[in-house]
């Protein structure tokens, strides 16, 4: 029971989850998009979220500044934070302009959001959850994808949410983490993703700036 509580933290990786986050939108919307544009879209959530941000982590923990890919320090989360957002900026602000992806461009923007607010937790001192951030998010976007295309995901809802629980108790019992720091990835993870869906008009002139 332990190994399969533990199996959550491998499986929802923050790194993994916007690809699922893309997969998971083309399987309601794939029909929309020809298989090109399909492609070229995954490819680049693939290298910018995944690929990228994995090649940076080896050079660290061949440089000594990490030791892990699953557990780091508050310290060795800055550079990866300040890495990821900037990747993640790249995406929203060039990669997603070619193509009319509006919902995939909110949950990115929702999560560069997520993203700058944990680097600045980080910063101050404060150790948040990247896990219980990247599974709340997808669990709001899949929400989201139901509300928005009249779709009735009670299941796959349902299952998400049993998900988060089991990635919360996953990061407990390896002792990564406190309550706290659950919560506080919780609510890094679910307001950005509320916020750039109900108060979009504000945020996208702002970003437009």
């Amino acid at each position: 029971m332990q190994r399969f509580i533990h199996s959550f933290s491998y499986i929802f990786h923050p790194l993994f989850v916007p690809v699922y986050v893309t997969l998971l939108y083309f399987m309601v919307a794939g029909i929309y998009f020809s298989n090109t544009e399909l492609y070229l879209i995954f490819i680049q959530v693939l290298i910018l979220t995944v690929l990228l941000p994995v090649s940076l982590f080896y050079l660290l923990r061949s440089l000594g500044l990490i030791k892990s890919i699953i557990t780091l320090t508050l310290k060795e989360r800055r550079l990866p934070l300040a890495f990821y957002a900037l990747l993640l900026f790249m995406l929203i602000k060039h990669s997603f302009s070619t193509f009319a992806v509006t919902e995939l461009y909110f949950y990115f923007l929702g999560l560069f959001i997520s993203t700058l607010l944990a680097l600045s937790l980080v910063l101050s001192g404060y150790k948040t959850s990247l896990h219980m951030l990247a599974v709340t998010s997808l669990t709001m976007f899949v929400i989201s994808l139901s509300a928005y295309f009249h779709i009735r995901f009670i299941y796959g809802i349902a299952f998400f949410i049993l998900c988060c629980g089991f990635v919360a108790s996953s990061r407990l019992q390896a002792k990564e983490h406190t309550p706290a720091e659950l919560l506080a990835g919780t609510l890094t993870g679910i307001l950005p993703q509320v916020a750039v869906w109900y108060l979009w008009p504000a945020v996208s002139a702002f970003y437009n700036i």
